[in-house]
């Protein structure tokens, strides 16, 4: 889309106090490059100091006359909350606001995944969180809403428009379901698989746009797509790569993570992010330039907490390096801290030595007791593990082995105690 055609927006937010307008300007600048991805520009920002939320409009009866001011003389059509709207709220603003689109910081995060889905189940997934939290703030002035070229905010992979009728709604929101729930049971084989050889996993997780998939495409020599945009992957991507040591491990790209993600938007795509929480090792990439980083690591800890995998090894990769003079690459003498490239390779070596560290604190030594009819198992160990011993005994054979949480997973049953 061009410049010229781009639509113009107004960001508002609210602060309790003077005291939180910076924080409330920081996450505007978060917003508005949200927006860009989207393809609009912030013509103008709004933030109102107010202790409570009008339940009407959110922003009050004065600023509402300020923003429609405003937009009346600007050419502004789209006004976004960096907050969550209710139905009613959108249809009073809308109301009293002439010529303008009210949605919220939810919707337009909606929206980018809209443009971004590419997979059908990534599709599916974002029509369903759509349906799920969207349709009813879009049902407002009770206009049909095309869901192709309907604007930002009300797009999306699917049908051609989004159904206003509340019974049509629930039976599609059902439907969905039903066809991701077959989606999942088709991840969860393919997960299954993958666990059966042995091979250990590590996810490639953090907040959006830290060059995550530029790191899988350096480590495997894959091509996934690599944007300078927010959320350019949403569809989990894994990649087969084999460390120095000669170690083969699989490393997935995950969909980033960002401030006030939508609760729906986990719930729909849980199957996807549940590639974290089947993950041995977590990389948890930010980009060493943003300052930033210490909420997005917050915002990804969180999230990882909400996904049940906070007590998984974590080593914290700070990426983007070759953009920065200022980077304090001695931080990266810690076990768990490593300051790289991935467009240059910068540290590359490094990662990899923690990445090492990890899978040994994963190991420990067991014996096994392997009947003689499950032979097969013996050489699968001496595969994917260390065989320290092996003896032949009355009702099979007697392995020691030195195994990571997979490898207990997968010979629980022979584990001598």
């Amino acid at each position: 889309m061009s410049e010229e055609n781009r639509e113009l927006a107004v960001l508002i937010s609210i602060a309790a106090s003077g005291a939180e307008v910076e924080e409330c300007e920081r996450s505007l600048d978060e917003l508005e490059r949200l927006l860009n991805t989207a393809g609009a520009e912030a013509k103008a920002r709004v933030i109102q100091v107010k202790e409570a939320f009008d339940p009407r409009t959110c922003i009050g009866k004065g600023k509402v006359a300020e923003v429609a001011e405003l937009v009346a003389s600007s050419g502004i059509t789209l006004a976004v909350f960096d907050f969550e709207l209710s139905p009613a709220q959108i249809r009073n603003l809308e109301n009293d606001i002439d010529g303008v689109r009210v949605i919220d910081r939810s919707m337009l995060i909606l929206d980018i995944f809209a443009l971004h889905a590419t997979s059908g189940e990534g599709k599916l997934q974002v029509e369903l969180a759509q349906l799920r939290y969207s349709a009813p703030r879009l049902i407002g002035k009770g206009v049909e809403l095309s869901r192709q070229g309907g604007g930002i905010g009300s797009r999306g992979p699917g049908e051609s428009k989004l159904e206003t009728d509340r019974r049509h709604l629930r039976e599609k929101i059902s439907s969905l379901e039903g066809r991701i729930k077959e989606l999942e049971h088709n991840r969860a084989v393919m997960r299954a698989k993958r666990d059966r050889s042995g091979i250990t996993k590590i996810g490639i997780v953090g907040y959006t746009n830290a060059g995550k998939s530029t790191l899988l495409n350096k480590i495997t020599g894959s091509d996934v797509l690599s944007e300078d945009k927010l959320f350019a992957t949403l569809d989990p991507t894994t990649r087969k790569a084999e460390l120095p040591t000669g170690e083969s491990v699989l490393f997935t790209d995950t969909v980033g993570f960002i401030r006030k993600l939508p609760h729906h938007l986990v719930k729909a795509f849980k199957s996807t992010l549940d590639e974290v929480v089947y993950s041995d090792i977590l990389l948890i990439v930010s980009d060493v330039n943003d300052p930033e980083v210490p909420e997005h690591l917050k915002v990804t800890e969180e999230v990882i907490e909400e996904l049940g995998a906070a007590d998984k090894p974590k080593i914290y990769v700070y990426n983007k390096c070759d953009l920065s003079d200022a980077a304090d690459i001695s931080a990266a003498d810690r076990e768990d801290t490593v300051f790289i490239s991935a467009k240059t390779g910068m540290g590359i070596d490094r990662l990899f030595e923690l990445i090492k560290h990890e899978l040994d604190r994963l190991k420990k030594a067991y014996k096994l007791l392997i009947p003689y009819d499950k032979q097969s198992l013996v050489s699968d160990m001496y595969n994917n593990f260390v065989v320290t011993n092996v003896e032949y005994a009355d009702g099979g054979v007697l392995v020691e082995a030195v195994l990571d949480e997979r490898g207990r997973g997968l010979y629980r049953s022979y584990i001598v105690e």
